[in-house]
């Protein structure tokens, strides 16, 4: 089968993705032929084009999560041609029309979600899922500061907490942004560039703080988030798209104030499930109910894909972006 990829030969600027024709081979065992129909936009795309984040060889495709239709499979395979799947981390390469997988990768799709919602949801859905019964499991009552909040990944996780019964508070850039982060679930939103969102976190809880921080830039954010928590609260640090992350000094965490650090990997997450269906399904449980609604700002072709990081790079972007091959 004839293929599409979106690859880059040297690390650089979204200039360096190029679309290349490839020959795909048959599926081995254990292995499906893809024939993609969606594919999700992360930040982490925009690292592994620049380097920061190394992709396992040069030239290369880019990109971590898609959804499709099974076109053939090999031996040892229970998915059959015509199957809709979704898959989201490693290995690198989702930005293609198609692509040979491993079948262990991929969990099945329920039939009421579309394509481009579904792409939308496999990375970051899961990575709500990872945060929110794993590693900071919500209680009634808590209240969560998300920041960026209007982003794929900010949406979905106000939305989980709204439905576990937390107050979110989300930061956002603008007043564009802020309707986004409401829509979504946020009982209050701070524009960051023209307030501190740290004593505005104070104000909005009385003086006593969040329970949660969730935030994926580092840096100084996410060490002036440590001071938006309350005694025994969580910071977790999802990514560095603005700075590298911070060295948190232990003392600063305790014991006065008994604060956590949470740096978890979605990849780890997905690699170590007991059950990754089961997962997906309770993921995409979510969504079924109501609880979950996927937000997709951008919608755009497969070879648009250097244009589409230009935009998401400079800020342009709310909910989540879609490439369609």
């Amino acid at each position: 089968m004839r293929a599409t990829e979106i690859r880059i030969d040297t690390y650089g600027g979204p200039d360096r993705l190029v679309a290349v024709e490839v020959d795909l081979p048959r599926p081995r065992e254990g292995q499906v032929l893809l024939r993609q129909t969606a594919v999700g936009v992360n930040f982490i795309d925009t690292y592994h084009r620049r380097g920061i984040f190394p992709i396992p060889h040069l030239p290369g495709a880019v990109g971590v999560e898609a959804v499709g239709v099974v076109e053939a499979a090999g031996a040892g395979v229970s998915l059959r041609p015509g199957d809709r799947v979704g898959y989201a981390g490693p290995p690198v390469g989702s930005y293609a029309s198609a692509r040979v997988i491993d079948a262990a990768r991929l969990v099945r799709l329920p039939d009421g979600i579309r394509d481009a919602d579904a792409a939308s949801l496999m990375l970051k859905g899961m990575t709500a899922h990872m945060l929110f019964t794993r590693v900071r499991p919500l209680r009634p009552g808590d209240a969560v500061l998300v920041h960026a909040a209007a982003g794929g990944l900010g949406v979905l996780l106000a939305q989980w907490a709204r439905a576990a019964g937390a107050r979110v508070i989300g930061t956002v850039g603008s007043d564009a942004k802020a309707e986004v982060a409401r829509a979504a679930g946020c009982d209050a939103v701070i524009l960051y560039r023209a307030q501190d969102f740290v004593a505005e976190t104070l104000r909005l809880t009385g003086g006593a703080g969040v329970d949660v921080v969730c935030e994926g830039i580092g840096g100084a954010v996410l060490e002036r988030s440590l001071d938006c928590l309350k005694p025994f609260g969580t910071a977790i640090n999802l990514g560095q798209a603005g700075e590298a992350l911070a060295s948190v000094d232990l003392a600063r965490l305790g014991p006065q104030r008994s604060l956590s650090v949470s740096v978890p990997g979605v990849f780890a997450h997905l690699r170590t499930l007991p059950d990754l269906q089961a997962g997906a399904d309770a993921m995409f449980a979510m969504v079924a109910q109501g609880h979950l609604r996927p937000s997709i700002g951008l919608c755009a072709p497969l070879a648009e894909a250097g244009a589409v990081h230009r935009r998401l790079e400079a800020g342009e972007t709310s909910g989540a972006t879609v490439l369609l091959p």
